[in-house]
């Protein structure tokens, strides 16, 4: 067990620190320096295999989806959007991530036969967080056809009460060149996303069909949409309906028989207009690229494809070298043949890391069955969870973390989150500390921690309901306490902090954990739950290894 005077002396340091409920200006002001400016936008939607949102609860949020679209049977099947264990995969993750600067990403697609590299980097700058930029590239597998038709749809969501809206000229053909939209909210200020044409090497599909005269797939497609905050994470299900209905309009229009293709059928409508919710599709004929950028007003410059360049290979760069300094791997594993598993190992721990913001289901009935004391209490307990109105909505609530399983188990576990910081305080303490912050932040009076964070619809959407529900008498061994010693140690000695009683939130869960009483539920019904431990990359099913 942890000694109480390192618990204390953790106490004075976390109150330097200043552990408090603030969340998006705190993250923009509270410290000067790297925290701040780095850590507000990321791929902070690790359930996605690729999604961009700010450590703000409602702001702008962005995603990706794509699929082969040359049959009409598989093209409901084919698109991705959020990671799945059984979608095709041969793999996916991080090859380099840093939190701070960006990183690339590989996706092995064998069932759409491609691989799609999204290479994301920040720019600091300003006073909201700095600029960010991804390169989004497709490359056909080995076994495509010569001609693979795919079909790639960015999107891109204003929540609350900023603005989001498209700025180029409406043209019922589809949009030529760069599609720009502007924003604003009070958090993030002025800002500009755009979505580049890509170099002159992207193909599009050719005229096959007489539709294409009135939707030419050499342009980009926009189309804008009003949606509820509640259903903006359900982009996929708000594609599918939005795009039925074009399909609907061309079966009708040209018949079963005369139909046009399938990529030029599973297309959205061009139509541009004031909305939240903003879809931008291309569709290419073999490899592409293009870039999305994001540019904030109070940036000295703003992004462009160049600086998206430099970013990228400055990135790669210091990532290397600071992998080398940081954490060498030692003999036998420090030959060069190691080096990139060593890389990504980190990497997808590190590209693993999400902001989460929503209510959560807690059940604080303390009911005399969860003291589990008789034979076949699993039963009486069973019976306990379905009374109705024991069960309440708690929240909302936020955390910044890294996830177990970016397929299964995309949202925090407190027992795993410890040995998931253990190598990241290796590599940055200051990115550590925030998350222990982010997770001490869910304390309750009584020192208790949910031990699986499930907030909000998006998160419950991955977990029966059966299990969705936490308890204050189940717990997770408190390995938080492990960043701490190590905090401690990297610090020194701190034996002369002995005896000093800081700040309650430490104290309070060591407490919970050591004694285990808690309202009446005696100590022997504080159940310590299990759940593995994933650190290293995802293997062809999307799940970590477990070491």
């Amino acid at each position: 067990m942890i000694q109480l005077w390192r618990v204390q002396a953790l106490s004075v340091l976390l109150y330097w620190l200043q552990f408090t409920h603030g969340h998006d200006q705190a993250i923009l002001s509270e410290t000067p320096g790297r925290s701040n400016e780095t850590l507000l936008w990321g791929p902070y939607r690790p359930n996605l295999y690729f999604g961009v949102r700010p450590r703000i609860p409602k702001s702008l949020t962005t995603g990706l989806l794509w699929a082969k679209v040359d049959s009409f049977q598989d093209v409901q099947n084919n698109f991705r959007h959020t990671c799945e264990q059984h979608e095709g995969m041969a793999g996916y993750g991080w090859d380099e991530y840093d939190v701070r600067t960006g990183g690339r990403q590989t996706i092995h697609d064998a069932g759409n036969m491609i691989d799609i590299t999204t290479e994301f980097v920040k720019i600091p700058g300003g006073q909201h967080g700095g600029s960010w930029g991804v390169r989004i590239r497709g490359s056909p597998r080995d076994n495509a056809p010569e001609h693979l038709v795919t079909s790639m749809i960015f999107y891109a969501a204003m929540e609350g009460f900023g603005n989001l809206q498209v700025s180029n000229e409406e043209d019922e053909l589809g949009i030529e060149g760069t599609i720009k939209m502007e924003g604003s909210s009070t958090e993030l200020g002025k800002f500009t996303l755009e979505v580049t044409e890509g170099p002159e090497s992207n193909v599009h599909p050719p005229p096959r069909h007489k539709s294409y005269a009135s939707k030419p797939l050499d342009r980009s497609i926009v189309s804008s949409l009003q949606v509820e905050d509640k259903n903006i994470w359900q982009a996929k299900a708000l594609l599918f309906q939005h795009m039925k209905t074009e399909i609907d309009e061309m079966i009708s229009l040209y018949g079963q028989e005369n139909a046009p293709p399938p990529w030029q059928i599973f297309t959205i409508a061009n139509n541009v207009r004031e909305g939240n919710m903003h879809f931008v599709q291309k569709v290419f004929d073999g490899a592409f690229e293009f870039d999305v950028m994001f540019s904030s007003g109070s940036a000295p410059e703003p992004m462009d494809s160049n600086s998206i360049s430099k970013a990228i290979k400055t990135a790669t760069r210091a990532f290397s070298d600071r992998f080398s300094k940081v954490l060498a791997p030692t003999a036998p594993f420090d030959k060069s043949k190691y080096r990139a598993f060593a890389h990504s190992m980190l990497s997808n721990l590190l590209g693993g890391i999400g902001y989460f913001h929503g209510d959560a289901l807690v059940d604080r009935s303390y009911a005399p069955e969860y003291e589990e004391e008789n034979e076949g209490f699993w039963e009486e307990t069973a019976e306990a969870r379905q009374r109705q109105g024991a069960v309440k909505l708690e929240g909302p609530a936020e955390l910044y973390t890294s996830i177990p399983s970016r397929p299964f188990f995309p949202r925090g576990f407190l027992w795993d989150e410890g040995f998931h910081l253990v190598p990241v305080a290796d590599w940055d303490m200051d990115l550590t500390l925030d998350i222990v912050k982010s997770w001490f932040n869910l304390m309750d009076e009584d020192g208790w921690i949910g031990r699986e964070q499930i907030l909000g619809p998006e998160a419950r959407s991955k977990v029966p309901p059966e299990f969705q529900v936490q308890y204050p008498h189940y717990a997770n061994p408190p390995t938080l306490f492990l960043i701490f010693e190590a905090l401690v140690d990297k610090l020194g000695n701190a034996g002369s902090f002995h005896g000093f009683s800081g700040p309650p939130r430490t104290n309070s869960q060591y407490t919970f954990t050591k004694s285990g009483e808690r309202k009446g539920i005696s100590s022997r019904s504080i159940s310590f739950t299990q759940t593995p431990l994933l650190l290293v990359p995802q293997d062809s099913m999307g799940r970590h290894q477990v070491i």
